[in-house]
């Protein structure tokens, strides 16, 4: 039986991630997520990817918003800005209680792997998932108008300061976390999902031990640019802005020697047999669970093809 490891983050790599869940068996599949993200808010610790794959795995996220839970109530945060509080990032009543349980958790002396797991087996998820590292990685955007945590980029500010580049505070202090460690030594290739390059995946690859571990196996990437434009999320913006092409060619060579496949849209066949790595051309808009569920077995056979 031969073991994967998918990375992702954000929507669209937790809808892959779906479909892969559908796929492979929980002895399969690995989900390694990225907590550049996360951020310390209201005294709580929050962790925006890992939360949107959990709910997403349980069934429970919110197909409407794109995020949180679904049948939310903003009782909490409502009364908050009514005293002044910061109420800029929407934490639903339902969600606070996943948060106010993991910062209890984390500050009793739990791993972030360990009470991520904790959660997920609380809610019903086979599938294991494990944050990037243990230690805090924090995704700082350089703007026009000064450095930025994250979030007060991608929320606060709503992706409206024009990008200059980026780093991740915490990486030279940081590990592989020991679940995502472990599965590797033991592991036949590699998913990366459709998620924002620069954001979501630079980080898990920034790890110390992550690309030298991945430098041995096969590595098949779908693209999160379909046609010139980014299904969900920034990345075509922050594409232009950094003065690169907004193609799926472009997340190609981001990627560069890391890859051994690369998963093409329909609406990109024409570079098909241009890029230096082997592609497959398939439907990656992911609309409906059968969508998602088409995808996933394509990469997966792709990849497959690509190990032997």
């Amino acid at each position: 039986m031969a073991r994967y490891l998918a990375i992702t983050g954000g929507v669209g790599g937790a809808k892959l991630a779906l479909g892969l869940a559908h796929v492979l068996t929980p002895d399969e599949v690995l989900f390694v997520v990225n907590t550049g993200d996360d951020f310390e808010h209201l005294g709580l610790a929050i962790s925006p990817d890992l939360d949107t794959l959990t709910y997403t795995l349980a069934d429970l996220n919110n197909t409407e918003l794109g995020w949180g839970r679904r049948d939310e109530t903003w009782q909490c945060l409502d009364t908050l800005a009514e005293l002044g509080g910061e109420s800029w990032f929407r934490l639903g009543d339902r969600d606070l209680a996943l948060h106010f349980h993991r910062t209890q958790l984390l500050r009793a002396g739990a791993s972030l792997s360990q009470v991520t797991a904790e959660i997920a087996r609380r809610l019903g998820i086979r599938h294991g998932l494990a944050p990037m590292s243990d230690q805090p990685i924090r995704t700082i955007v350089h703007t026009a108008k000064g450095a930025l945590n994250f979030q007060h980029y991608f929320v606060r500010d709503r992706c409206a300061p024009a990008v200059t580049g980026f780093h991740f505070d915490g990486i030279p202090s940081a590990r592989l976390s020991p679940v995502v460690a472990d599965w590797l030594t033991d592991c036949q290739g590699v998913i990366i999902c459709p998620s924002n390059p620069f954001v979501s995946v630079d980080p898990v690859l920034a790890v110390p031990g992550m690309r030298e571990a991945l430098a041995r196996l096969p590595v098949v990437a779908v693209s999160p640019i379909v046609d010139g434009m980014a299904i969900k999320g920034p990345t075509a913006k922050m594409m232009a802005e950094l003065k690169v092409p907004a193609t799926a060619a472009q997340v190609a060579s981001h990627y560069g020697e890391l890859l051994t496949g690369f998963v093409l849209d329909e609406a990109d066949a024409a570079v098909h047999d241009t890029l230096p790595v082997r592609t497959v051309v398939t439907r990656t808009v992911m609309l409906t669970l059968q969508d998602r569920i088409d995808l996933a077995r394509v990469t997966v056979e792709f990849l497959q093809s690509l190990a032997h």
